[in-house]
Order: structure tokens, then C-alpha cells, then sequence
């Protein structure tokens, strides 16, 4: 139930994208609006250093949604964010990367319109361009990819995204988010395409401090997740502009070195 007690000030919601993880990557009109906030709202995927731009009196609210622990269901954040808007004024609600890329965001939007109360939207970086940029491995690059596909990994039924079949079949490059659980399943797709030697990245908390990564072919990925210890939150590359990463020349000559000795 959403209840109003009095409140001199207008309510009002932001959504903020907070960038892939590093607090210096949230936008300037991002950190602003966390200036003015008088209550925030934040999801799992937003490090907390991000809040250091918020005003030092604003309620900070955790309402992270992650497998394994204790999480908040969508119908319960929207309220909240109704509820709070209602009675304190401005609320930002803050979530990792774009709040429209696989951020539902326009769910948040949509619920909010339904009591009349205005809502603006602050785009962040979303980690499926820039934690790859941070990596120098670009997701296209010219006569090695025109386009990409930026997929989820995981839909709401827990089954690998029908889109990834059309990716994968693609001369693009496929960025996974949220594919890490589903990684050999993943794989198989692209086996199945006969690409079993196109190059994979694999980045663990991209632009953080826990950044780990992760490279080589469709075939052998698993194997290398597992020997780098990487673990969710991740997002995984897939395409011919990962050869670009220096890391990837090793590969590229065992390779060659094995077509010569064949």
C-alpha cells in the first residue's frame, strides 16, 4: 500500500544510469542529480562509491536484485519508489550501466506515470560498449565487424535468449550480458555454427577493482573461465575484434603453428 504524509516538496524521480562500476564513470548529470536527492535507490550492480556523490542527507536505499541472497522483487521497488517520492521529494533511482539496457527502466518509468509524477531519465554507460573499451577491444571494428548484438544471457524463464541463435549465426560481433551460468550452453551455439575458433573475451566486474579477465577461442572458454576464476557479474565477447586484444597473440600463434604442423 503507498501512503502519503505531508510533504512541502513536489515529488519528482530520476533514473540515473551509475556506469559499469567505476564512480568515475557515472555522467556529471548523474553526480548532480545524486547531489539534489533526498532519498536514492540503488541496485546491486552500483558501486557504492557511487553514492559518495549523493547529498550527505539523502536515505540510501538498497534494493539489489541478485541470485543467492535476499533480494527485492520489481513490484516492490516500484512502490517503494512511488512511496518515497511521495513523501521526501526526489528520489533517484539509480541502477548499473543504462537504465533501458536490460535495466528495466522503462517498467519503473511507465509504473510512475501511472500517479502522475514526473520522471526524467540520466543515461549511463552501459557496460556492454564501454567495459570492452576499457579493455581496448572494440565491439567494431573496421573489416573485422560492422555491427553488434548486445544480448542477455539469461531471460525471465531461465532459458538462453532465442536471440543468441540468430547472433550467433552473425558475422557481428555478440556481447552476453548476464551469460555467465549459461556459458556452455553458449558455447554449443557457436560449435554449432562451426565457429569453434572465433575468439572470446570474458571481463568479471569490468572497470572495478575485482576486474578479471578472461580470453581465448569458443573452444576453450570454459576451460579458461574456469582457470581465471571468473565469476558473475561478467559479460562475454564474442567475435573476431577480441583478437585485437594483446593478450590474444599467443593464441593467434599456437594456433597458426598447429595449422602448420597439420
Amino acid at each position: 500500500m503507498i501512503t502519503q504524509h505531508i510533504n512541502k516538496k513536489e515529488p519528482r524521480i530520476t533514473l540515473v544510469g551509475a556506469g559499469p562500476g567505476d564512480p568515475d564513470l557515472i555522467t556529471m548529470k548523474g553526480a548532480n542529480a545524486l547531489k539534489t536527492a533526498d532519498v536514492v535507490l540503488y541496485d546491486a550492480l552500483v558501486n557504492e562509491g557511487v553514492l559518495d556523490y549523493a547529498n550527505p542527507d539523502a536515505i540510501k536505499v538498497y534494493v539489489g536484485k541478485r541470485s543467492g541472497e535476499h533480494s527485492f522483487g520489481q513490484d516492490a521497488i516500484n512502490k517503494l519508489m512511488i512511496d518515497y517520492a511521495l513523501n521526501f521529494g526526489h528520489v533517484v533511482r539509480l541502477k548499473g550501466g543504462d537504465p533501458f539496457v536490460f535495466g528495466r527502466g522503462y517498467e519503473e518509468l511507465d509504473f510512475a506515470a501511472g500517479y502522475s509524477i514526473p520522471v526524467s531519465v540520466v543515461p549511463g554507460l552501459s557496460s556492454s560498449i564501454s567495459v570492452p573499451g576499457l579493455q581496448q577491444i572494440p565491439v567494431t571494428h573496421r573489416g573485422l565487424s560492422e555491427s553488434f548484438w548486445v544480448v542477455t544471457g539469461t531471460t525471465s524463464s531461465g532459458k538462453i535468449s532465442n536471440d543468441l541463435y540468430e547472433a550467433a549465426r552473425s558475422k557481428a560481433t555478440v556481447v552476453v550480458l548476464m551469460g555467465l551460468g549459461k556459458l556452455a550452453e553458449i558455447v554449443k551455439l557457436f560449435q554449432n555454427e562451426g565457429k569453434g575458433l572465433l575468439p572470446v573475451a570474458a571481463i568479471q566486474s569490468g572497470s572495478t577493482e575485482n576486474e578479471k579477465l578472461a580470453i581465448g577461442v569458443v573452444d576453450t572458454i570454459v576451460e579458461v573461465v574456469v582457470e581465471k576464476g571468473i565469476q558473475a557479474p561478467a559479460i562475454l565477447i564474442f567475435g573476431q575484434v577480441v583478437s585485437l586484444h594483446p593478450s590474444y597473440q599467443p593464441i593467434r600463434e599456437f594456433y597458426a603453428a598447429l595449422k602448420e604442423d597439420l
